[in-house]
């Protein structure tokens, strides 16, 4: 079996980002025999003119294509309920924000919702300092799916306040 074909199977199933070292734990390779396969299959990627591509901004991952877009997103559609989504929102304007401090702003339903968008991989969610909460981050994915283009973590100060004004966020 050709290495190149292995990790993209790799890249296939597993549906998020990964770096080399977990790819070559998975095939059992060389971690520098994965680096050069993996090189020579981005540019295989980036050569013909199909609807995939591999990014490699936070590890690797096959994607679509932006301009495929559209497309993914009449078929794959992210369910978001309101109270979900205005969790969200919290979550982008004031990240990083500490678990315990979104429940006293969004009430105790928030870890239903935080525990929805790490699913949905929106959010991140790693252990503070003292281990007693977590603190929630928005993820490439979030500003891939909003389309939010830059920095995920900083919000414009017109998006903000037009997404608090539209939340009533800012009473």
């Amino acid at each position: 079996m050709d290495l190149k074909s292995r990790i993209e199977a790799v890249l296939f199933v597993t549906g998020k980002a990964v770096d080399l070292k977990e790819i070559a734990k998975i095939l059992e390779v060389d971690e520098q025999e994965v680096e050069e396969a993996m090189l020579s299959l981005i540019v295989d990627y980036s050569s013909r003119d199909g609807a995939l591509e591999i990014d490699d901004e936070n590890g690797y991952i096959i994607q679509v294509k932006d301009e495929y877009m559209d497309i993914v997103e009449k078929l794959c559609p992210v369910d978001i309920s309101n109270a979900v989504l205005k969790t969200l929102t919290v979550i982008a304007l004031k990240e990083p924000i500490r678990q315990a401090e979104l429940k006293e702003l969004r009430g105790a339903s928030a870890y239903e919702h935080v525990q929805e968008l790490v699913d949905k991989g929106l959010i991140n969610r790693k252990k503070d300092k003292n281990g007693r909460s977590y603190n929630l981050k928005t993820t490439p994915k979030f500003a891939e799916y909003f389309k939010i283009k830059g920095n995920s973590d900083i919000l414009s100060k017109l998006e903000t306040k037009k997404l608090s004004e539209l939340l009533e966020l800012n009473k």
